[in-house]
C-alpha cells in the first residue's frame, strides 16, 4: 500500500495532526482550569485596595467608602457586584461625589432663598406694624 518513505511521511503528518488535536487541547473546562469565583475574588481584592488607597488620601470619605465598599463586595449575593474593574469604580466614585456636591450646591442655594424671603416678610411686617401705628 505504502512504501517506506511515504510510510514514515505518514506517520509524521499523523504524528502532528495528533499532537495539534489532542495533546495540545486544554484539558478541563473553563472553569475547572480557572475559577469564576477566584475571578471574582481577585477582582474584589483590587478593587478594594483602590478603595483604601482613596481613602487613605482623603479623596473619599468614611461614609462614601462603606457605601462604595458594599458595592464592591461579592459574596453576599444581595449587595455588591455592581463595579467590574477599577475605571468603572473611578467614575462611579466621582459621579457620587459630583452628585454630593450638586445636593449641597442646591441646598445652600434653597437655603438663601429661604432666609432672603423670611427677611423681606420680616420687612414688610414691620412696614405694617410702622401704618397701622401711624394711624
Amino acid at each position: 500500500m505504502f512504501d517506506e518513505c511515504q510510510a514514515q511521511e505518514w506517520n509524521l503528518i499523523t504524528h502532528r495532526v495528533l499532537y495539534e488535536i489532542i495533546l495540545g487541547k486544554d484539558k478541563g473546562t473553563r472553569e475547572a482550569r480557572l475559577p469564576t469565583k477566584i475571578l471574582g475574588m481577585r477582582r474584589m481584592c483590587v478593587l478594594r485596595s483602590l478603595l483604601r488607597k482613596y481613602s487613605e488620601s482623603k479623596k473619599i470619605g468614611k461614609h462614601m467608602y462603606h457605601d462604595m465598599y458594599v458595592k464592591v463586595k461579592v459574596k453576599v449575593k444581595v449587595k455588591g457586584n455592581v463595579f467590574k474593574n477599577n475605571r468603572v469604580l473611578m467614575e462611579g466614585i466621582h459621579k457620587s461625589k459630583q452628585e454630593k456636591a450638586r445636593e449641597k450646591t442646591l441646598a445652600d442655594y434653597f437655603e438663601a432663598k429661604r432666609a432672603k424671603n423670611k427677611a423681606s416678610m420680616e420687612r414688610k411686617h414691620a412696614r405694617r406694624e410702622e401704618r397701622l401705628a401711624q394711624v
